[in-house]
């Protein structure tokens, strides 16, 4: 067996994009090449930290005259969120209510449970937070990777469904159903790189990014007034773009099979699980992009719509347009883009646009 990890790649290449043209204090010049004063040439200049959390490499990056308090505080915010959600660490607040099954939980995990239940019910249970068990038999918790019976599949499925849960919203009070555990992974980085743009505009930042593992979350413009461009990968190499895309002001978040999966008699088992099947979604689909002004909801629809698959997903971009937009990527190679954001997406390939009128 074997697996793979190459959310960080996609992380490198997206802050290469993004950095790049950003200009440096050395030349004084910004990405269009103009000269700037000295003191223009030194609020462009970026101040970055690098932190591993989440099980993941992140980058935060803000520009201007509050960028390292505003960073600082980010990576800060950063850990503590880390700590507060891990499954890793049993004295996260989330492995503790795994552990008792009820607990009263804190303002942020609340926010994130309210959240993730909202996409249950809208997703017809794509997004399921009571996926652990699953991830756990499967062995992409601790990698070791097993390919389950379908027996063992059918007694885990009866802990999977967050419908099990019962969510005392004004008390903070959840309470599991027998033998399910809580997962908010699905949604962590999303809600962190939220977090970390109110931090920034707390600070008067105005211009800034964060990379968490590949979720690319962006303020405002680069500090030229231009916009970000954000690469997204290419599925079938991990060294390679898919396509460019110009934008500000959202998160930009990928879920894709080859970002984590292992090898077993010559078939590959990624880690996006069906909570129907309690299998890797065999949806038809490699990779799914979603672009929104709400990380959190990013984050949670990249993992629903590949679950999808092409047509449900198409359908359901209609009902939501207002809120998100997508790049998805087929198996077959085909490249659909839904029409709010396909004047601002470069492929070297053709990009088949879904349209809210169908045409």
């Amino acid at each position: 067996m074997k697996q793979k990890r190459n959310r960080w790649i996609a992380a490198a290449l997206a802050c290469g994009l993004l950095l790049a043209g950003c200009g440096t204090a050395d030349s004084g010049q910004d990405s269009t090449g103009v000269t700037q004063s000295g003191s223009a040439a030194a609020a462009a200049e970026p101040v970055s930290r690098e932190i591993f959390a989440m099980d993941t490499y992140m980058t935060v990056t803000a520009y201007g005259e509050p960028a390292q308090e505003a960073v600082d505080a980010a990576v800060s915010e950063i850990q503590r969120l880390d700590a507060l959600l891990s499954i890793g660490e049993s004295g996260s607040e989330i492995s503790m209510l795994n552990d008792s099954g009820t607990a009263r939980v804190s303002d942020d995990t609340g926010v994130m449970i309210d959240k993730a239940l909202a996409l249950y019910r809208d997703t017809g249970g794509a997004f399921d937070l009571t996926i652990l068990p699953l991830m756990e038999t499967w062995g992409f918790t601790d990698e070791a990777y097993r390919v389950p019976s379908e027996e063992e599949l059918k007694t885990v499925l009866q802990k999977i469904g967050a419908d099990q849960l019962t969510w005392e919203k004004d008390s903070g009070t959840i309470t599991m159903g027998e033998g399910q555990k809580m997962d908010l992974g699905g949604i962590a980085k999303g809600y962190t790189s939220s977090r970390i743009m109110e931090i920034f505009e707390q600070y008067g930042v105005t211009s800034g990014m964060v990379s968490l593992g590949g979720n690319v979350h962006l303020l405002g413009t680069k500090p030229d007034g231009t916009a970000w461009r954000v690469g997204i990968q290419d599925p079938e190499n991990s060294a390679g773009m898919l396509g460019v895309l110009e934008t500000q002001d959202c998160a930009v978040i990928t879920s894709g099979g080859y970002e984590r999966y292992f090898e077993q008699d010559g078939k590959r088992y990624h880690h996006i699980l069906d909570p129907a099947t309690g299998k890797p979604a065999d949806s038809g689909i490699t990779s799914v992009t979603i672009v929104s002004e709400d990380g959190t909801l990013a984050d949670g629809l990249s993992t629903a719509l590949f679950v999808m698959g092409v047509e449900k997903a198409s359908d359901y971009w209609k009902q939501h347009a207002d809120t998100f937009d997508a790049v998805i990527v087929a198996e077959d190679g085909t490249i659909y883009a839904t029409e709010g954001i396909v004047d601002s997406l470069s492929c070297e390939t053709d990009i088949t646009v879904i349209r809210q009128d169908g045409s």
